[in-house]
């Protein structure tokens, strides 16, 4: 396995090797591809994400290797350059991978910003003890956190939202490793098909439509292959899971003040962000950063508000006994916008700098042209994006959505929506493909492992290979 998945990796990284360069760079950069400079990158490339892959057993966090990548490879192709008199192109190449992150960067920031504030209201929470008080039976806990990983993960986005329903099921589970582990597969399954046919579901699709190859309504032509993706493997594994009542601990919890708020702001800033790139044409960071601003003033509200509110909660509360006089002051707690922006996913926003600079940087050097021709010139188009999103499944998925954007191959608007579902869901096939099955290893150790996850590969491969029938079959008519 070790050995297989190596030689796919290499395999992959020359595909990877591409990002969004200026044209002019493009045309007047120099072909380093059989170049000793050329094969050097890609080492170094191939042994940081080797490192990344690594991540759990070396205990590296996995933005190290892929910075200090990005600067090697750019040192080389800087050095070449410098040596020939062309600093300029190099100079304005990076600039402009640079633009390309920083935009989805602060994109990402903002949108972990507003996780992070409802997970510290207590938003999160509240549904997990909601869901643990009801007294679900195993199958119908089993369907209940599927589905709703599948329809939150649009909004909140695969990874945290794999990560509060793996939370529910350890909750009530207390334990049952069989059903933990078939828990977790689904969720997994059903967050990335979930993210799959929204911008905000995952960073690809958040690439694809930054890009302008699709529209924000255009992705919900991939609901029903969404469906269809998460369904046909979850029905198969719900055979297999106990129909009894789980004995977990219940709890209560009060949401804390402005909590509903603060989710109301979330999807008035994602409105904003799509009305600005509908209508105005402005890219979707600038409603986002608007929406950052929305919750900074809610925070100042909050702030000076804070004392007026617990005198009129202690008044309110005087007949109550002691300790729910403390629950109900506890949850009027101030706010601090900036204490929530610290908080974000700082490790995957690096490495995903990382990234982009290595692959822009290993396209700058010409291989952006060789596996365009090799993918899109020689396979029919349908072929390169399905098998694209298997190998999703090993690597990435990032780095193969920065290839075909970078390639950016005359497709029409259903291949392109095509790669989108192949890439987002292509990851569910094994429990490393994916951001949300890796966090869910972490998070349920012992319980959700690769192997009890490659058990069950075969059916989610049937539910793959069914939403890409479904795709072709339903959205004919935009290819």
């Amino acid at each position: 396995m070790p050995n297989l998945r190596a030689c796919l990796l290499t395999v992959l990284v020359v595909i990877a090797s591409v990002s969004s360069l200026p044209v002019f760079a493009a045309s007047q950069a120099v072909d380093l591809t059989s170049s000793s400079i050329g094969y050097a990158a890609i080492a170094v490339f191939v042994v940081a994400y080797l490192i990344v892959m690594l991540e759990e057993k070396l205990h590296l966090r996995k933005s190290k290797p892929v910075l200090v990548a990005a600067g090697i490879i750019w040192g080389m192709i800087g050095f070449y350059y410098a040596q020939n008199g062309m600093s300029d192109q190099t100079h304005e190449a990076f600039r402009h991978n640079l633009l390309e992150f920083a935009e989805l960067m602060l994109f990402l920031l903002v949108a972990m910003t507003y996780i992070n504030a409802l997970e510290e209201r207590g938003a999160f929470d509240a549904l997990r003890v909601w869901m643990t008080q009801k007294g679900f039976s195993y199958r119908a806990l089993f369907w209940i956190t599927g589905f709703l990983a599948f329809f939150i993960s649009p909004i909140a986005d695969n990874l945290t939202t794999a990560l509060l329903m793996c939370a529910v099921v350890m909750k009530v589970a207390q334990g049952d490793k069989s059903f933990i582990n078939l828990s977790c597969i689904n969720i997994v399954i059903a967050a990335n098909a979930g993210g799959a046919f929204s911008p905000f579901g995952d960073i690809t699709t958040l690439m694809v439509w930054q890009a302008g190859k699709v529209d924000f309504l255009e992705f919900f032509a991939l609901f029903i292959p969404s469906v269809v993706n998460y369904v046909i493997p979850a029905l198969f594994m719900s055979f297999w899971i106990k129909n009894q009542k789980p004995h977990g601990e219940i709890e209560a919890l009060t949401l804390q003040r402005g909590a509903r708020r603060v989710l109301g702001l979330f999807l008035l800033t994602v409105t904003t962000a799509v009305l600005g790139h509908t209508l105005l044409h402005l890219p979707p960071v600038m409603g986002m950063m608007m929406g950052l601003g929305y919750l900074q003033f809610f925070g100042y509200y909050l702030k000076v508000t804070h004392h007026r509110t617990v005198e009129r909660v202690k008044r309110a509360t005087q007949e109550l006994d002691e300790e729910e006089r403390l629950e109900r002051l506890g949850s009027v707690v101030p706010f601090d916008v900036f204490a929530k922006v610290s908080r974000a996913e700082w490790d995957t926003l690096l490495f995903f700098y990382g990234i982009v600079m290595c692959v822009g940087g290993l396209g700058f050097m010409g291989y952006l042209s060789l596996m365009s021709e090799a993918l899109y010139g020689d396979w029919d188009a349908t072929y390169a994006n399905v098998f694209l999103g298997v190998v999703s499944a090993l690597i990435d998925n990032i780095p193969v959505m920065f290839a075909v954007l970078s390639m950016d191959p005359a497709m029409s608007h259903g291949q392109w929506l095509l790669i989108t579902l192949t890439a987002g869901v292509g990851g569910s096939l094994l429990s490393i493909g994916s951001a949300a099955g890796v966090a869910l290893m972490g998070q349920a150790r012992g319980y959700y492992t690769f192997f009890g996850h490659l058990k069950w590969t075969p059916v989610i491969a049937l539910g793959y290979g069914a939403s890409i029938l479904c795709h072709l079959w339903l959205n004919q008519s935009l290819f």
